[in-house]
């Protein structure tokens, strides 16, 4: 891995053009795509009309290079990972490949992103309880009959970042499983499935993987794959699905591996893009790039309390602030007016800079807040 040292951080911006114009700081709502990511979509296009889509099954190996860098970016093999147009898919399967019990319960955050909170949408019908805790409380809330904790590493609204090795400890001691949406945290933060320990690790690859929306992955734990059937099924289930010419006729025989959940055609230029954003995260390194977004963090902090505002330190790259006497759904509105990008979420102005960012960033949005807050 490159050293930080080492790292062209201006060559790095250099890749997203958008910043050329704005003062981007809202990463937390959108990611913007390098230059690489949207040539390797055009790739795929344009090799499509070379070859007049018959190698389609050639395009099965390049998404399998990507599952590959996937698998190294979160440090689990291959066979642990499968695509998927967004977190919430992956959570559906989960949440309805359970076999629930009347009585049986399922725990998460208070102010969790709506994925989670909208989870009684798929199970209540079941008899399920469902548990929205505050964090002060989530050990007591996790019982003999909890089948399932889901929750978000880092909280879209609040910049809380869960302490997931510790809660995959307790959740395992206790007998139940544990979803981890990583939308906001992996890309920006190292993820790894090796220490974290979650059954399922889910990411919606359009924030802070500096991929397009629509196009994701997740891991899950062998041992919880056998577990959970697919919710949908294709010609690609059955594990000889490469031989085309006599594709299996009948029930299909699942493959053990992730892949058992994707059934049908990928998104394949889509997955070329964020296989090209994962390959460039991998040969900066995953721990540089955290180091970088929480040390912009930490400065963001810094200056917006400078400017009196009430700022949380939430041990994650979300910024989160309140002025007192100003909305911050107005500031954000204001702040947009003079091209400069950040997000108001219940109640808070949420300042979220990724590795593209740079001091000039921060630079901007406090000459900016220091004129609207005065």
């Amino acid at each position: 891995m490159t050293a930080d040292k080492t790292i062209d951080w201006d060559a790095v911006r250099a890749e997203f053009p958008a910043l050329d114009d704005w003062t981007y700081l809202n990463t937390a709502t959108y990611g913007h795509i390098p230059r690489r990511s949207v040539a390797a979509i055009a790739r795929h296009f344009a090799h499509r009309d070379e070859l007049a889509c018959s190698d389609f099954l050639t395009w099965y190996d390049a998404s399998d290079r990507v599952r590959a860098s996937l698998a190294r970016l979160v440090n689990s093999t291959p066979d642990d990972i499968a695509f998927i147009p967004n977190s919430a898919t992956a959570l559906g399967l989960i949440a309805g490949g359970i076999a629930w019990k009347p009585g049986d319960n399922v725990v998460t955050l208070a102010d969790e992103f709506p994925n989670q909170l909208y989870i009684p949408a798929l199970i209540e019908h079941r008899g399920v309880e469902f548990r929205e805790s505050a964090w002060e409380n989530l050990y007591d809330s996790i019982d003999a009959r909890t089948r399932l904790v889901a929750l978000s590493e880092v909280n879209y609204a609040t910049g809380f970042r869960a302490p997931i090795g510790e809660i995959s400890k307790i959740v395992r001691e206790r007998g139940a499983r544990l979803f981890v949406d990583g939308t906001q945290s992996t890309g920006a933060l190292v993820s790894d499935v090796r220490q974290m320990r979650p059954d399922v690790l889910a990411v919606h690859a359009y924030k802070w993987m500096c991929a397009p929306t629509g196009v994701g992955f997740f891991y899950i734990a062998p041992d919880f794959r056998p577990l959970i059937r697919p919710n949908s099924i294709g010609w690609r289930s059955h594990r000889d699905w490469r031989n085309v010419d006599n594709l299996h006729h009948g029930s299909p025989l699942l493959k053990d591996s992730a892949e058992r959940y994707e059934a049908g055609g990928l998104a394949f230029g889509l997955l070329d893009a964020m296989g090209a954003s994962a390959d460039w995260m991998l040969e900066i390194g995953p721990a540089a790039i955290e180091r970088r977004v929480l040390q912009l963090a930490d400065e963001t902090r810094a200056r917006l309390r400078t400017l009196g505002a009430q700022v949380s330190d939430t041990c994650s790259q979300i910024v989160t602030a309140k002025f007192a006497g100003r909305e911050a759904s107005s500031l954000a509105r204001e702040l947009k007016a003079r091209r400069v990008i950040v997000a108001a979420r219940h109640g808070f102005l949420r300042v979220s800079p990724h590795f593209y960012n740079q001091a000039s960033d921060l630079d901007r949005l406090e000459e900016e807040l220091r004129m609207l807050i005065r």
